[in-house]
């Protein structure tokens, strides 16, 4: 069983007991039996329905195609969003505007500098320089890394911030 990443152990803290929270893209759900020990409500969400089957007696599992034009999570809000290891930009601002007051967004995936060492390797997969911090310039940011983890041998950036809590509007992100 893979244990929580590194970077959402760090900065889980962030997250009430209790809170409601979406690991999106959750895959085997690393992450949502993480947060569901400390007694999260884990919405877990992924395309593959046998991953999610072994969730569901922790955590409220949902077969999603995120990446279909029709955002399928729109008006809906979390206190906490997990993502690590996925990136789909036309959906980005969708997730953003998913975190409900004071929510807490904890974020890792790739860098395009992953490209250069393996997978992985297709542009659309991989953030530019800096392009996960501003994506997140309306949030406060507690906590930004991008570069090269040596200890799992690939490429990243990876934040923890909050939107303010007497932020009760969804804020446009899209140009």
């Amino acid at each position: 069983m893979d244990q929580a990443s590194p970077w959402i152990q760090r900065w889980g803290h962030m997250v009430a007991p209790g809170a409601r929270v979406l690991d999106l893209a959750c895959g085997s759900g690393r992450h949502t039996r993480w947060l569901a020990e400390r007694g999260a409500q884990v919405v877990a969400v992924d395309r593959n329905a046998e991953a999610l089957a072994a969730l569901s007696t922790m955590a409220e599992t949902r077969c999603l195609d995120l990446e279909q034009t029709e955002w399928p999570l729109a008006g809906e809000a979390f206190d906490a969003i997990v993502v690590t290891n996925y990136l789909w930009r036309p959906h980005l601002p969708d997730v953003l505007a998913l975190l409900a007051p004071g929510g807490v967004l904890l974020y890792e995936t790739f860098h395009s500098r992953q490209a250069e060492i393996g997978r992985p390797r297709q542009p659309d997969f991989l953030l530019g320089d800096g392009e996960l911090l501003a994506h997140c310039a309306a949030l406060h940011i507690h906590a930004f890394e991008e570069g090269f983890d040596a200890e799992r041998q690939r490429f990243v950036q990876r934040i923890a911030a909050r939107r303010d809590a007497a932020d009760t509007s969804a804020w446009q992100l899209r140009d």
